[in-house]
């Protein structure tokens, strides 16, 4: 009799604190919800004032620097777009480690074929750093004979008035850097397309709300535009020689320096290639790792914008199957509206088009990786293992050999 008296007073005791957690856990979960709605509005806001623009008539010479390093089966495609744009007056410069890299005989054939087009292929860059991409950009930019950059990845694919429009936007002095989105040429494969789904409809939103609230202060990699001044301001390539986010190390450091960072609404086509589940999960959680050490405190925030959790957790605790069913009914509303908004109707990515279904299957891998990243500070990359300390890469064995020597001091 006793036991069950002390259980009942328990019971009555513990009632107004798992109300008040039961609470707090239905209020939270309505964090997600604003951030969809918000990243509709800013994708909203963004492309329709972006669309209006007229860009100036601004076509001074451009060298465009493209870091290569393998092919793939729409890498010809990719390179001979740089080739046909409709622009006066530009070099292609590309660069390989080595001389047998496929990427280099690819090169080597599109000179052969268009031997009236200004494409050098330089091989070989002093190793500066960890990134063999930024160990040949700071080669690239010191061959290059023209004072604006236009820097993009191998993998990427270009309209034909696409130097017109990433350049347009450096006429006002104060532009330091242009960069774009990138829409998802994926093969016929689940992982790729999970990632090229995750790219429109996820991240593409996170980018249009901090343009919004804050502004841009990082690039993003497919495609980068600015000056060799900009570039010296931020302390050269040689400064980001160690950084595995180049891209956003690149576009931060000329925000620090004063330079605007342009969001356009120009988009590239990058490749998406078939993988296997193993390199999937290690690609996702490479990269969220990065991010995490990069920008701390704005990755752990990021737990507001996993809706599915928390519509899971909020049905698992609400009061009522109502409101239960209110919550997930709200989740799929406002992030398939969410990943129309952003991906479909304003970056115009075919593939979220067509796999607008597997939103909410890519927010479950989503939520693992974003939970995975925080194991461990290191990172498989080119087939080599790195630590990240302070945003840059360290080789793993360095790691281990300083840790010994400490040990013997």
């Amino acid at each position: 009799m006793h036991n069950r008296v002390e259980r009942v007073r328990v019971a009555q005791v513990s009632q107004p604190y798992l109300s008040v957690a039961r609470d707090a856990v239905l209020v939270l979960a309505a964090a997600p919800l604003l951030y969809y709605a918000l990243s509709a509005a800013a994708s909203v806001r963004f492309f329709r004032r972006e669309r209006r623009r007229k860009l100036e008539e601004f076509m001074p010479p451009v060298s465009v620097l493209k870091p290569v390093r393998g092919v793939d089966a729409g890498s010809y495609e990719n390179y001979l777009s740089f080739l046909h744009q409709d622009y006066p007056d530009y070099e292609i410069v590309f660069a390989a480690r080595e001389t047998n890299d496929p990427a280099a005989s690819l090169v080597r054939r599109i000179i052969a074929e268009h031997p009236g087009r200004r494409v050098r292929l330089l091989v070989g860059s002093p190793r500066l750093g960890a990134n063999g991409k930024v160990n040949k950009l700071c080669r690239l930019a010191k061959e290059a004979r023209h004072e604006i950059l236009v820097i993009s990845d191998g993998d990427v694919r270009v309209g034909p008035r696409y130097l017109r429009r990433v350049v347009a936007p450096l006429a006002d002095g104060k532009t330091g850097l242009v960069t774009c989105f990138y829409r998802a040429i994926a093969a016929p494969d689940i992982f790729a397309e999970l990632e090229a789904v995750g790219a429109a409809s996820d991240f593409f939103a996170g980018v249009l709300t901090a343009d919004w609230l804050e502004g841009m202060r990082f690039a993003l990699g497919a495609s980068m535009t600015t000056t060799k001044l900009w570039v010296k301001k931020a302390g050269g390539f040689e400064a980001i020689v160690d950084a595995h986010s180049d891209d956003y190390e690149l576009g931060n450091r000329i925000a620090k320096q004063g330079g605007r960072v342009v969001l356009s609404a120009e988009a590239v086509w990058t490749m998406y290639t078939a993988e296997s589940a193993k390199e999937f999960w290690e690609h996702q959680v490479r990269w969220a790792r990065t991010v995490r050490l990069c920008r701390p405190a704005s990755y752990a925030g990021l737990i507001f914008t996993h809706g599915l959790p928390w519509a899971v957790l909020a049905a698992l605790v609400a009061p009522s199957r109502g409101i239960a069913a209110g919550f997930v009914a709200a989740y799929l509303a406002l992030r398939f509206a969410q990943a129309w908004a952003v991906g479909v109707w304003g970056v115009r990515d075919a593939v979220l088009r067509r796999k607008l279904w597997l939103v909410p299957i890519r927010d479950a891998v989503n939520f693992v990786v974003w939970l995975a990243s925080f194991a461990s500070n290191r990172i498989s990359w080119a087939g080599e293992e790195f630590e990240i300390q302070g945003g840059a890469m360290v080789a793993a064995g360095e790691v281990a050999e300083a840790a010994a020597g400490r040990a013997r001091e």
